[in-house]
């Protein structure tokens, strides 16, 4: 059974504090070898939407991620700001700006496949349902988890 806000908010849903919004490599695998990461949605311990992501190309997940620009890892541990989707091409944007020191830069979350340094979210509705929680919850900040 999916979370309640898989599609997007609903009044419901919107009501009490606003959401904390988390991402995170897990054990699953793509079938083209990259690592699945989920990017959750939870208020409390009640998860609210998880979708599909990836993060980093699959032969780099273990190399160093907080420095070295271009390397294709993973983005680092740790806070980020988050902000509001944008345009980008045909797809949408939303910048990250890590709240600790490295080098990397030019992060974000978009829609791609395989990651290369950012958060992907290869499905369009997926990153259409993420980019409609982050603005009518005003969602301002991602945690990368592991």
């Amino acid at each position: 059974m999916q979370p309640p806000g898989q599609a997007g908010p609903t009044a419901d849903l919107l009501a009490g504090e606003v959401p904390l919004l988390s991402a995170r490599r897990t054990d699953e695998w793509f079938p083209d070898g990259n690592p699945i990461w989920k990017v959750e949605l939870h208020r409390g311990q009640r998860l609210l939407a998880s979708w599909d992501a990836a993060s980093g190309a699959s032969q780099r997940q273990h190399a160093d991620r907080r420095w070295s620009p271009g390397n294709a890892s993973p983005l680092p541990i740790g806070i980020y700001a988050l902000g509001q989707p944008e345009p980008w091409g045909h797809d949408l944007w939303f910048d990250l700006q890590p709240r600790f020191e490295t080098t990397r830069s030019a992060l974000g979350i978009h829609r791609c496949f395989p990651g290369t340094g950012c958060i992907c979210i290869p499905d369009r509705s997926d990153i259409d349902a993420l980019a409609a929680w982050v603005r009518r919850a005003r969602i301002q900040q991602l945690t990368v988890l592991n």
